[in-house]
């Protein structure tokens, strides 16, 4: 079913889509009979708080009370709307403005183990997704996924765990050789030929990220747009973390205007394709024979993270 969330909708009612056009999605609510805009078009250089994005997750459920429960843990809470839960199915489709893995800690506080297994737009076109899993030498560790919401804006996000406190650089390497660690992974991704700066530098590197902020703790969580990252163009290249925080190229150093003076890299990690929108169907992973619930298990970061983990988790 379709759950529509507006104060005036209770949870069982349905809303039928009334048009569209290029900029924004308006739906008819049931209850009051008026349209309700609850969709935008994406804009690179609007608030990544306020991107939109469509996905799909693998929710634990076997019965209507599960449904129940992961409902009532998203009815009321702001820039989360359902579209669609099926306990036989152990799917929920929602769309959402929060980081996902904010999210997907929400879907669990029903207790229902949850799993992310598809992104795309909320229009429900699929511009591609990618995802890397980040290793060093240390204990870093972390994820980092981009998600092309509209042809322009790519929305990245992810979290970084076990850095030292403080800023870090951020930043799309050219080449996704893993031979020598990160110094195998070539420059900046920069196909522009520019110069290195603020991500929102007209001439930067289109691979410049700026810097990710790690808490006390160690862990730095960030989201953040680009109008100069594509996902078809960077799948097959790396991310790297830096030591240090990146200088934007407005340092005195020499290095500033090639890696922003940032220091070695401290985690790293190849961009591979992710799913789209109901494109993975696994329920057990080939690799070594578990189910998507005992994958779940092995963290990568974030809260509750362990140890760093060998290989990428099926769902990824």
């Amino acid at each position: 079913m379709e759950v529509m969330f507006h104060p005036c909708l209770s949870v069982n009612k349905i809303s039928q889509k009334v048009w569209t056009d290029s900029d924004e999605i308006w739906q008819r609510c049931s209850v009051c009979d008026t349209d309700k805009m609850i969709r935008f078009g994406e804009d690179p250089d609007s608030d990544p708080a306020t991107i939109i994005v469509k996905l799909e997750f693998a929710v634990e459920m076997s019965c209507g009370s599960c449904e129940q429960a992961v409902i009532d843990v998203l009815l009321d809470v702001p820039g989360v709307r359902m579209l669609e839960i099926a306990a036989d199915q152990e799917r929920l489709v929602l769309e959402s403005t929060l980081p996902i893995e904010k999210l997907q800690d929400l879907i669990e506080t029903s207790g229902r183990k949850a799993v992310l297994k598809g992104v795309g737009s909320s229009a429900g076109e699929h511009h591609g997704a990618a995802v890397t899993m980040l290793e060093g030498r240390g204990p870093e560790c972390g994820v980092v996924r981009f998600m092309q919401v509209s042809s322009d804006c790519c929305l990245i996000e992810g979290t970084v765990d076990r850095l030292t406190p403080g800023l870090h650089g951020l930043h799309v390497h050219s080449l996704g050789d893993m031979t020598a660690d990160w110094l195998s992974c070539g420059e900046h991704f920069n196909p522009r030929g520019g110069a290195h700066g603020e991500p929102t530098d007209e001439n930067s590197h289109a691979g410049d990220l700026g810097n990710i902020l790690a808490d006390e703790h160690g862990s730095a969580s960030f989201r953040m747009a680009s109008n100069k990252i594509h996902v078809w163009n960077i799948i097959g290249r790396s991310v790297v973390v830096t030591e240090r925080e990146d200088d934007l190229g407005k340092g005195n150093h020499e290095l500033s205007l090639v890696t922003g003076n940032s220091g070695e890299g401290v985690a790293w990690g190849i961009i591979a394709r992710s799913a789209g929108l109901f494109q993975n169907p696994k329920r057990i992973c080939t690799c070594d024979g578990v189910t998507l619930w005992e994958e779940r298990e092995k963290q990568i970061a974030g809260k509750g993270v362990q140890h760093k983990p060998a290989t990428m988790l099926a769902n990824l």
